[in-house]
């Protein structure tokens, strides 16, 4: 039996009052120029981009030993509860809100979803209503969290994760949707493009992830070169067919209509897919190593991430190469990190940080106007150099952000709650000493 925690509660109950406090009860919700085809289809979007989260529990949950399997499950599951609650309250307004600076969002335009049942909807998806869009978004913030506890799988105090999550979203999240998404938006306005997340959701966590598993440590069994099989490989391919299904929505739905343009992302989504999957699978041949159903799950998933930014302005067959370039740098990035001391259980940075710059840059190389009439500069393939410089100097400002932000967050989480399991709960493992739960066959 642990000591009470009253605090967490409190909270909770706080922002319950808050409700009751601002209802946000709508006036006249607007139905001037809402698309019901348009809609539904991004209604059905959101749900699939809310699939990629329980799909990304089983994906780390697979690949980590058999006594960090629930605990590791969890940290997903926990992050759909928290940030679905601080979205509500103020992160859609941090994100999407009347820009200050063009950096971060004011938090008075929407707290507590006050005038998004009857706001005007978003300039940039006329055709839905706002609440829908609300939410879409609410999908994306909420994995970006999740995604980064891959790195510090193993040995971080699930308290302390809850806490830095919140931090991460906040701090590092929204200022990045907003400098990227929002029209007023810093990155916006120099002509960054980002279809779907690479820059917003894989890089800051990919980043983060780096900072965690540098700030974390290594776990002793690290340190010992202890090996430890994974859990459960079929829920790893559970995973990935998940998060597979889910992208659809996350790339395909950030058309923000069901348009052609929405059938263009969809196909380069399952494209670059494939294509990263086979990549990763013969690079390993190609090193003698034999073809493995872990190999390909990551390499499917590293595929998604890398055609997330280029999703909706690229044509079919550059995904082919955006997904097999993508799939051997990160099996390369990957190979040296366990070549090194670093600790990123689940090779968040090689897949999902590395994926989301490959992206970056290959959005910057294949972007085209036949595609998209919203690029204004085409990439370096069409024979402009603009955007592609355009996405190597923002490569770098938000490379430095999102890792020297989150590196700052966990020293501040660190110091209100140790970041950090006991030695001793680490060997008895995340399950039992966090949660009192355990698997069946451990």
């Amino acid at each position: 039996m642990q000591k009470p925690s009253y605090l967490p509660l409190a909270l909770l109950l706080i922002v319950s009052v808050l409700g009751v406090a601002f209802p946000s009860v709508p006036t006249t919700i607007v139905t001037e120029g809402i698309d019901t085809g348009d809609t539904a289809w991004m209604l059905v979007a959101a749900a699939l981009v809310l699939l990629m989260t329980p799909g990304l529990a089983y994906f780390y949950g697979g690949m980590v030993n058999n006594k960090n399997v629930i605990s590791t499950m969890l940290q997903s599951f926990i992050a759909m509860g928290v940030i679905s609650i601080l979205w509500v309250v103020v992160g859609f307004s941090l994100a999407f809100g009347d820009d200050i600076g063009g950096i971060i969002g004011n938090p008075t335009t929407f707290f507590m979803f006050n005038g998004v049942l009857d706001g005007k909807p978003w300039p940039l998806a006329a055709t839905v209503p706002l609440v829908v869009f609300a939410f879409f978004q609410l999908k994306f913030a909420m994995i970006t969290p999740a995604l980064v506890t891959g790195s510090m799988a193993e040995r971080i105090n699930f308290k302390s994760y809850v806490l830095f999550m919140v931090l991460f979203s906040l701090f590092v999240y929204t200022p990045l949707a907003h400098m990227t998404w929002h029209p007023d938006g810093y990155l916006f306005k120099m002509g960054v493009l980002d279809f779907a997340g690479g820059t917003v959701v894989h890089m800051s966590a990919g980043w983060a992830a780096l900072a965690g598993a540098l700030y974390l440590k290594r776990r002793k069994s690290h340190a010992e070169a202890a090996y430890f099989p994974p859990a459960n490989i079929p829920f790893v391919l559970l995973g990935t067919g998940l998060l597979w299904f889910g992208w659809f929505g996350f790339n395909a739905g950030s058309a923000v209509g069901a348009s052609a343009l929405a059938a263009s992302a969809f196909a380069t989504t399952n494209t670059a897919a494939a294509a990263a999957g086979l990549g990763w699978v013969l690079f390993d041949a190609a090193k003698g190593k034999k073809v493995s159903a872990l190999g390909f799950a990551i390499g499917a998933v590293v595929g998604l991430v890398a055609i997330t930014p280029a999703a909706g302005f690229v044509t079919i067959p550059s995904s082919i190469f955006i997904g097999t370039v993508a799939g051997m740098i990160s099996n390369f990035v990957a190979h040296l990190r366990t070549k090194s001391t670093l600790d990123d259980t689940l090779d968040v940075f090689p897949c999902h940080g590395v994926g989301g710059m490959v992206g970056m840059v290959m959005t910057g190389i294949f972007a085209s106007k036949g595609v998209n009439a919203a690029v204004a500069d085409e990439g370096l393939a069409f024979g402009e150099t603009k955007l592609f410089l355009t996405h190597m100097v923002a490569l770098v400002i938000v490379s430095v952000f999102a890792f020297a932000a989150s590196y700052l967050l966990l020293i501040v989480t660190n110091a209100i709650l140790p970041l950090r399991v006991s030695e001793e709960d680490e060997k008895v493992g995340l399950d039992v000493s966090q949660h009192d739960e355990f698997l069946v066959d451990a």
